[in-house]
């Protein structure tokens, strides 16, 4: 098992095994646990890693090949950069590979770290632990693949590109590219694509959300061919995990343990099982137990109405949805939550049984994975910076849940600025269209039906209950 996973695919459905460095030795972890969460190294370089001078140059060669959104460069894809001058951005790694070739791995910031903007103009707010609602993985693998199949992809354009943004690329550097990695890169890209060929059959997966399992039984062998499942499931946040011990986790509940689901998403996102560096995992399982969400401005909350909406929620959702409460954690049925199947067909009993052979051999083997029949109810905490909502992102805006006949049958998703009426992110509009990706509710994995409990309520009482949700 440990050789399947060695080429296994990554969190989405991509591994770009560079065969010079398909091990990379032991990197120096970051003092500073801010830091470490954003850029440390936990092992996904030897799978998913892009050498590094390559990952500078293949956005501006190749900027034709990039999605049409703001910013330059990797920004279009919806990696975060902290400052203009940051080599590489957050969610990325930087390891030493053999040859002296550093690679850019991926880590848990690619997934989980999200922005938000007061109105247009305002300064972009960097939140770590919010959902990477910005972040397009499934474009991250098409744009590389369309790299390696462009003739471009050549040692004489990219060492030249290098050159270019680095005078002191040297002689013995072009050298070593031009005989090891370039060549060695593009192949490896090129043959992974084979792996993600199920994609095309799948509407987009777009930004903020991704197909965590589907990856996986491509891993096992599965036949795709003949499994027409859409796994497409929002990013979640990863604050405050310490009250989520013992709760079914996952969006269908398929998994108790905390420490478990972490090593799951970093074998997903490029590490294996003799890559995973458990002890720089450790670190950030620990800090995010009790990681803290910034509270809901409170100059924008009428608190007699949120007063009023508390009373609301202790009647209509505290009993599956606040911690400590008998059902939060648990999982509802499909039939009674109503939301859209897809996600949940995508996991299989014949995939449970096989995640939980991953690990053999070591102290941390995965044995909790379980097959379930509908949707856990998740605690809300910080649920203002959680949009949009429903397992699959398919309602973007807390009004819009709660107001049912509201729900756009399209809007558009991966916008900052934020929507202080609807809670939520501004979807609809001109600068949420320039901005923004198309989601379409009646892609398959998409509806936005389900979840409609409360809608019996008087529209003044969810309009209370919608001024206390701002307070989670």
């Amino acid at each position: 098992m440990r050789h399947r996973v060695a080429i296994a695919a990554g969190l989405f459905g991509l591994t770009l095994t560079f065969t010079i460095a398909c091990r990379t030795p032991a990197t120096p972890p970051l003092d500073n646990i801010l830091e470490h969460y954003k850029y440390g190294v936990l092992g996904t370089e030897g799978r998913v890693g892009v050498p590094y001078w390559l990952f500078r140059v293949l956005p501006i060669v190749f900027a034709d090949k990039l999605p049409n959104r703001p910013g330059t460069g990797w920004e279009k894809i919806g990696f975060i950069y902290e400052t203009p001058d940051r080599d590489h951005p957050i969610g990325t790694t930087k390891a030493n590979g053999q040859f002296g070739v550093d690679l850019v791995g991926l880590n848990c910031a690619t997934c989980h770290a999200g922005s938000y903007r007061e109105a247009p103009g305002s300064p972009r707010q960097v939140v770590l632990g919010m959902p990477s609602h910005q972040m397009d993985l499934q474009a991250y693998a098409r744009f590389l693949t369309a790299c390696a199949q462009d003739p471009r992809f050549t040692a004489s354009t990219l060492i030249e590109a290098i050159q270019k943004i680095n005078p002191d690329f040297g002689f013995i550097d072009s050298l070593t590219y031009r005989l090891f990695v370039i060549g060695r890169t593009r192949d490896a890209i090129l043959e992974r694509a084979k792996e993600t060929a199920w994609f095309d059959a799948r509407p987009p997966q777009g930004p903020g959300r991704v197909d965590t399992f589907n990856p996986y039984k491509a891993m096992f062998g599965f036949d795709m061919a003949k499994d027409d499942t859409v796994g497409s499931a929002d990013l979640p946040s990863l604050w405050n995990q310490r009250p989520r011990r013992g709760l079914w986790l996952h969006w269908d509940g398929n998994n108790d343990l905390v420490e478990e689901r972490n090593k799951s998403a970093a074998i997903g996102a490029g590490a294996t099982p003799e890559s995973l560096d458990v002890a720089a995992l450790g670190r950030i399982e620990e800090w995010i137990l009790d990681l803290k969400w910034p509270a809901y401005p409170a100059a924008r909350i009428d608190q007699a109405r949120a007063a009023r909406g508390r009373m609301v929620y202790g009647g209509a959702c505290a009993s599956c949805h606040d911690i400590g409460a008998p059902q939060v954690g648990q999982v509802t049925p499909l039939v009674q939550v109503g939301t859209d199947a897809e996600r949940l067909r995508s996991f299989t009993p014949e995939l449970a049984t096989r995640m939980n052979t991953l690990g053999e051999g070591y102290p941390w083997k995965f044995s909790h994975f379980r097959k379930t029949e509908g949707y856990a109810n998740m605690p809300l905490d910080g649920l203002w910076l959680r949009a949009p909502y429903l397992h699959n992102g398919s309602v973007p805006t807390l009004r819009a849940l709660l107001f049912p006949d509201t729900r756009p049958a399209e809007f558009y998703r991966a916008y900052d600025v934020y929507d202080w009426d609807n809670v939520g992110f501004l979807s609809t509009g001109p600068d949420a269209q320039r901005e923004g990706v198309r989601f379409d509710t009646k892609a398959k994995g998409n509806a936005n039906s389900g979840h409609l409990y409360g809608q019996d309520l008087p529209a003044d009482q969810r309009e209370d209950l919608l001024e206390y949700l701002k307070t989670l």
